[in-house]
């Protein structure tokens, strides 16, 4: 008896081996729902020779797609989902009532790991900086931010999250900030606090097809443009929506549930053949619409683009980050819209709006050096394409909240920088720049750069350098 236990228990543990390597003969599972891109079953022999790394790499494919991978998956998942009430997927924060959560958004839910006033300066003035540069054009900028799902409706976090370093949201923070600073803004977050009825899915991330009705109405009223209103329109609703935060945890017992689909027909073309509205660039057209838009968004956008399409007559919808603002010449847009999720409002902060940076006339000749050396101060230029950037950081003693940062070359053209934060090597600090100069503007192989601060009406010179060109 002993025996036959021992070689039953073999059995199991050879075919627990053996079968997710052989099923790969058979096995056709549906693609991964994994919120990263899979690695390729790697070349044992290239070009350049023997791969040295491919045991190593196969079996780092091994692990991604060996057979009935997705089931296991999902097995223990629901086991520990059941049994102790948590995730097994690091991306995904499992609430009560089956609802579920992005774990991207808990620290700002948490009040935990939040920007610096510094940083939330940064994020407002280059907006305003971005809208400045579009007004002068002659185009209309709207900015707006989609609210994190557990600030809306937090009453279905888990229990161990309750406790908070802070109730004020990043969103609580900029929102001052961007009217000082007189950036055009839609306020999304009133919007849907005042709503009766959950506009957001149970296991998605996103909000569903009314939500994004009501946030596109919200932006249009506020661009002054007149558009189809959804508010009294029929609709059917159907439960055949996957959500992606269900299809990461349990990927493949997804639990569809309800959507809305209005029953008037959107009249909108899509220019080129697209996969999903998640692709990163899209183009639409409509004959009987007017303007132009370019859209800057994000996976909100995915259900809001519908909406914004059927109101223009041609509109472009990116994915790119950073912003090349110039897109709007291009493609004919006389509004531009930036939507971003509450959650990635720390990137905006790191990532400047690309364009020619602002000339500005500054009293040189009265600001005053700095008392000691320039510290932690640097600027090197970089090639970005049709500009050359000069970025880096100012030591910190010689910023406040609201200092802007200027860039003198050869003593001549002084041009206003971006405020960013830096992250690099572990090392984070919120007294960044960037300043983008197209390259006609610069023609000498090296330049003499001085970097001034202006803080309260007091200017500083804390940098002085030859720079070499790329």
């Amino acid at each position: 008896m002993k025996k036959l236990w021992m070689t039953i228990y073999l059995s199991l543990a050879l075919a627990a081996c053996v079968v997710p390597l052989a099923g790969l003969l058979w096995y056709k599972g549906k693609a991964s729902s994994e919120n990263r891109r899979l690695s390729e079953f790697p070349e044992l022999r290239s070009e350049d020779g023997w791969n040295k790394e491919f045991l190593s790499e196969a079996g780092d494919w091994f692990e991604e797609h060996f057979a009935y991978r997705q089931e296991m998956v999902t097995a223990d998942a629901q086991l520990r989902g059941r049994l102790f009430g948590v995730s097994t997927e690091d991306g995904v924060i499992k609430g009560t009532d089956g609802w579920l959560y992005y774990m991207d958004s808990l620290d700002d839910y948490l009040g935990s790991e939040v920007l610096s006033d510094r940083g939330i300066f940064n994020i407002a003035h280059s907006l305003g900086m971005m809208q400045e540069y579009v007004e002068n054009a002659g185009r209309t900028f709207l900015f707006t931010v989609a609210p994190n799902k557990n600030s809306l409706y937090p009453e279905h976090m888990p229990y161990y999250y309750r406790t908070k370093v802070s109730d004020t949201h990043s969103i609580d923070r900029l929102r001052p900030v961007l009217e000082e600073q007189g950036v055009n803004y839609a306020d999304l977050y009133s919007v849907f606090e005042e709503q009766d009825e959950v506009l957001y899915h149970a296991r998605d991330s996103h909000w569903n097809n009314k939500g994004a009705a009501l946030a596109a109405e919200t932006l249009l009223d506020r661009l002054g443009k007149d558009h189809r209103s959804y508010e009294e329109a029929d609709y059917t609703v159907r439960t055949d929506y996957e959500g992606d935060l269900d299809a990461m945890l349990y990927p493949s017992a997804v639990t569809p549930e309800d959507e809305i689909y209005y029953d008037e027909p959107f009249t909108y073309e899509y220019l080129t053949e697209i996969e999903s509205t998640f692709d990163p660039l899209i183009d639409t057209s409509r004959a009987d619409a007017e303007g132009g838009l370019l859209m800057y968004r994000d996976s909100f956008g995915n259900a809001l683009l519908p909406f914004m399409a059927q109101e223009f007559a041609n509109a472009e919808f990116s994915r790119g980050v950073p912003y090349y603002v110039d897109d709007m010449f291009f493609c004919n847009a006389d509004t531009v819209v930036v939507e971003r999720a509450e959650r990635f409002l720390p990137d905006m902060s790191k990532n400047p709006p690309v364009f020619q940076s602002p000339e500005r006339e500054i009293a040189i000749l009265q600001a005053q050096d700095c008392a000691s050396s320039p510290g932690e101060t640097t600027c090197e230029a970089s090639d970005e394409g049709l500009f050359f950037k000069l970025g880096g950081v100012i030591d910190a003693s010689y910023i406040e909240t609201e200092s802007r940062i200027y860039l003198c070359v050869d003593g001549e053209n002084t041009y206003e920088a971006f405020p960013v934060n830096v992250g690099e090597d572990g090392f984070e600090t919120d007294c960044g720049y960037a300043v983008y100069i197209e390259k006609g503007r610069l023609e000498d192989e090296e330049i003499t750069a001085e970097l001034y601060v202006d803080t309260d009406g007091k200017l500083t010179r804390v940098y002085q350098s030859e720079i070499g060109m790329i």
